[in-house]
């Protein structure tokens, strides 16, 4: 290296000190004051990623202790209590704890059930795929007592070919048409169960029944 290259370098070198020590000395505390702020909030993310955590465990704890005292015979009002309180404030669990107390009052009342589903259904919290779920669980319990034609439209946007309930809505579509001695209605919804590939193997062995009683045509009512 050449003298004067070594003499500009060593200029260059002191002359960006001197300016790394002017700006320390004009902005140290601004500086310190960004550090310290950069260290409090890693701090506080870490300790909420904990809290988090620990909360989450602690509401996985409470919801299998639900399950076990639904499963304890005379523990069912125990159990409602404990999975009302998990739908109020566990933030991971209220969403099963919700549809576990639907699930519930479905087995004592069929509309009792259904109307806490519709609950889910038209809550713009819950995420759409759950809304789904809980309009398909809903006509389910409803399919039996309701006209055919009033659990359809709610279905019939389900039973698309993207989405994954789509399944269980295109059974009860083709079941409320054959409770309506429609088979025509019945008729194409069962094809399109046959047609999709995804369809469940236990869905496939009850269209053989479905499409037997399609087969059969309208039942005629004699009086």
């Amino acid at each position: 290296m050449a003298p004067n290259d070594e003499f500009i370098r060593e200029v260059d070198d002191e002359y960006r000190r001197d300016r790394v020590a002017q700006i320390w000395k004009r902005y140290n505390g601004a500086i310190i004051g960004v550090l310290v702020l950069l260290v409090a909030a890693v701090g506080a993310w870490r300790y909420w990623e904990h809290y988090q955590e620990t909360r989450a465990q602690a509401d996985a704890v409470r919801y299998d202790d639900a399950l076990r005292l639904a499963r304890e015979s005379g523990k069912d009002q125990e159990a409602q209590a404990a999975f009302e309180a998990l739908a109020k404030d566990a933030d991971g669990y209220a969403l099963l704890a919700r549809f576990r107390l639907a699930a519930d009052l479905g087995k004592d009342g069929a509309e009792s059930g259904a109307s806490a589903y519709d609950a889910l259904a038209n809550d713009a919290k819950v995420p759409g795929l759950w809304q789904d779920l809980a309009r398909v669980r809903a006509a389910w319990l409803r399919s039996d007592t309701a006209e055919p034609a009033a659990i359809r439209p709610a279905l019939e946007r389900i039973a698309t070919p993207s989405n994954p309930w789509r399944h269980s809505a295109r059974e009860l579509l083709g079941l409320s048409g054959l409770k309506a001695n429609d088979m025509d209605f019945a008729g194409r919804w069962f094809d399109q169960i046959a047609a999709d590939r995804e369809t469940p193997a236990g869905l496939r062995q009850r269209l053989e029944i479905y499409t037997a009683i399609v087969a059969g045509g309208p039942v005629q009512v004699t009086q």
